[in-house]
């Protein structure tokens, strides 16, 4: 089992800046995949960013205003650039691997107009 935590939400204007990160419970190797994921009310949860074995890949929307990275151990981070009011959901960090899949508790992104 892998326990998720994310960190970083909260209140933000358009055009500002937020950095979530995510800290698993144990290490994830580099060749399975963490990524983070967005859910806002009557939507389905919508993969944000992901990274594997160094390669990364972004939902439209967010291309190039947004960063996902993670370190060689624990630690996921989603640096997110010139907010938009459409990007307030829930975040959740998660982690694919042979085991299964694991979700954090998810973390609240407002951007306000």
């Amino acid at each position: 089992q892998v326990l998720l935590v994310e960190s970083g939400g909260g209140l933000v204007q358009a055009g500002g800046s937020l950095r979530l990160s995510c800290k698993a419970s144990r290490p994830i190797l580099r060749i399975h995949t963490m990524a983070w994921y967005r859910r806002t009310p009557g939507k389905q949860r919508e993969l944000v960013a992901a990274i594997s074995s160094g390669t990364t890949n972004y939902t439209d929307s967010v291309k190039g205003r947004f960063a996902i990275s993670r370190d060689n151990s624990q630690n996921i981070y989603l640096q997110m650039n010139t907010l938009k009011p459409e990007d307030t959901a829930v975040y959740y960090c998660s982690v694919a691997g042979p085991w299964g899949q694991y979700w954090g508790q998810g973390t609240q992104v407002t951007v306000s107009s």
